[in-house]
């Protein structure tokens, strides 16, 4: 064993910052939306507006936890999901509010999710 941490889908948009995004850009097409797509597991593009993922839990005291480290996340990276928490289950939908449609921000917070999901 060498030691070293085995490279994973979407760390490299993991290790990136959400960036301020300025009032009235331009969201992504669908050809940038579908190369950001393949770098994230799991996460499904609705109406080329949003991303969304749903999370199965044991119980609610796990989703709750979950939702509160997805929280502290959003709160670090100024970028903030729409969750759903119910009783086993989280779902998120990201997207930038801003330019009413998906920037890297959006693919970048996912990336960071999953890692707190692992």
């Amino acid at each position: 064993m060498t030691g070293r941490r085995e490279r994973r889908k979407g760390d490299d948009l993991a290790a990136k910052r959400c960036v301020s995004c300025e009032e009235g850009g331009e969201p992504l097409g669908a050809e940038a939306i579908a190369g950001y797509l393949w770098q994230i597991d799991g996460w499904e593009c609705e109406k080329r507006h949003h991303i969304v993922k749903s999370w199965e839990f044991d119980d609610f005291a796990q989703a709750l936890a979950f939702v509160n480290r997805i929280g502290a996340l959003a709160e670090a990276e100024g970028h903030h999901p729409d969750l759903v928490l119910k009783w086993g289950l989280v779902r998120a939908e990201i997207y930038t509010h801003s330019v009413d449609g998906l920037t890297e921000n959006d693919f970048v917070l996912a990336a960071k999710i999953d890692r707190i999901a692992r």
